[in-house]
């Protein structure tokens, strides 16, 4: 089959309902990456020398040599960063993203986060990239990166978050069935299920900017007021949403190296000091949102049209444009995926086999369409489908001169046009369909055949919307 693995529809229009504790009208989660002691070093048996997210502008990686003045950066970031980060934020719930080989080396740090009840979430084994790993080797740091988190701080990591990750990350994070939650992804404003295998893996979306990484690269921050104003315009915004009925979750990523500066450190109290100044905030750390959703908004099981094999989708979706399967067989061949997995989405594909069709084969589709209050009416010989549309107006209750001008224009209408009068019945009522009949029966047939195809999608549109909300 030709799938498309990527969901480019997500949530839509309707979002679940977050329902943060208390009426909460937004969830800020902030994250402090610790990853100092965990980058790229030939000291860690490491082929280079690390290049990314420094003070060091075009930095390049220094293949078998020590970069010194790298080092002193990152050291800065365990040494004084850390620690003005912590004061600051150390009566908040916090989410760290430890990288293990970094936690190793940092006691005092470990320490500070235990005693101010941060959540310490795995950033892996060590703060490097992972794309070019193998299954096998990216397996094996995963769980060498547990093992060690374990050692250092005395707790099983419930969160997990890699950054420089592979396709095969998330995938691989889930099958070890730990964890609450999984954060590499920036898909969203609020977490959503993800399944592998048999197991459903929360994802807890995180952020590339709402993060101090923006004052390591050229087109980022480049002073504190620039981060101050775009968090409050993050905040604000997500604000107003939620106040609107939609709360969403504010991620904010920080790094000891990047906002520990004294430059730097001042906007992010600005910062704090904004969001607490107004009402219904919910501060929480990843795990405490994971777990609320997951309470909340539990996984779903259902079968989905892009997973199902041939058979089962024609049987599902086959008589969606009328007695006309080879348009649900012919969807099936096409690149469908996780976004096609909606009412709208299926109507897509379906809609492109039957627009692509030639015009023999869309007439087909037109004269499979039954006359409205006609002779199949009468006699009880309509799918379920056009019995229950026709019924929806009352169609099969009219009185006899109703009947009769019914019939009359059934008959007009086909014998110029060569098929019958084809109206979504569900968006209009009697009267103005039998308006549209005595309207419609004066264009010429090009007109009326385009009318006719834009109707029969809108009717499967909306049988599609009826199957998926039942």
């Amino acid at each position: 089959m030709n799938r498309y693995p990527r969901d480019l529809t997500g949530y839509g229009a309707n979002p679940p309902s977050a329902n943060w504790p208390n009426g909460a009208k937004i969830a800020v989660q902030i994250v402090l990456n610790y990853e100092e002691g965990g980058e790229n070093n030939i000291l860690h048996g490491d082929a280079a020398s690390e290049a990314f997210l420094s003070e060091i502008t075009g930095a390049q990686p220094w293949p078998g040599q020590r970069h010194w003045n790298m080092e002193s950066i990152y050291e800065y970031g365990a040494r004084a960063g850390f620690w003005r980060v912590h004061r600051l934020l150390s009566d908040m719930p916090i989410t760290v993203y430890g990288v293990a080989t970094a936690l190793a080396r940092a006691p005092e740090q470990v320490a500070a986060m235990k005693a101010s009840n941060w959540e310490i979430a795995s950033h892996g084994l060590k703060w490097i990239e992972h794309k070019d790993m193998s299954e096998d080797e990216e397996r094996a740091q995963i769980a060498d990166a547990i093992r060690l988190h374990v050692e250092a701080t005395g707790d099983v990591p419930r969160g997990w978050y890699t950054g420089r990750c592979s396709n095969n990350t998330v995938r691989l994070v889930a099958e070890t069935g730990q964890f609450d939650y999984v954060a590499d992804s920036y898909a969203d404003d609020l977490p959503y299920w993800e399944q592998y295998e048999e197991r459903d893996q929360l994802i807890v979306p995180y952020t590339m900017d709402c993060n101090d990484m923006r004052f390591g690269i050229q087109a980022g921050f480049t002073n504190g007021d620039q981060f101050e104003s775009y968090l409050k315009d993050s905040f604000d915004t997500l604000y107003e949403e939620g106040c609107a009925g939609a709360p969403k979750m504010l991620s904010i990523g920080l790094h000891c190296r990047l906002i520990g500066r004294p430059g730097r450190i001042a906007a992010l109290r600005r910062v704090i000091e904004h969001f607490k100044s107004h009402e219904g905030v919910w501060f929480a750390t990843r795990l405490q949102i994971a777990q609320h959703w997951t309470q909340e908004n539990p996984p779903v099981t259902q079968q989905r049209p892009s997973a199902m094999d041939l058979e089962t989708f024609v049987s599902e979706f086959g008589g969606i444009f009328e007695h006309s399967p080879w348009i649900a067989e012919g969807a099936h061949a096409q690149e469908l995926g996780p976004t096609h997995d909606t009412a709208q989405g299926v109507h897509q594909m379906l809609a492109r086999i039957f627009r692509a069709a030639p015009e023999d084969k869309r007439l087909g589709v037109l004269t499979a369409h039954p006359d409205l209050a006609g002779k199949l009416a009468a006699a009880k010989r309509l799918t379920a489908e056009s019995t229950a549309e026709q019924a929806s107006v009352g169609l099969d209750e009219l009185t006899d001169e109703e009947r009769e001008n019914f019939t009359k224009l059934n008959n007009d209408y086909t014998t110029k046009f060569g098929f019958p009068f084809i109206i979504a019945v569900r968006d209009n009522t009697k009267a103005s369909i039998m308006a549209a009949f005595e309207r419609r029966i004066s264009n010429d047939r090009a007109t009326e055949f385009g009318e006719a195809c834009r109707q029969v999608e809108r009717i499967a549109e909306l049988r599609l919307q009826e199957k998926f909300s039942a």
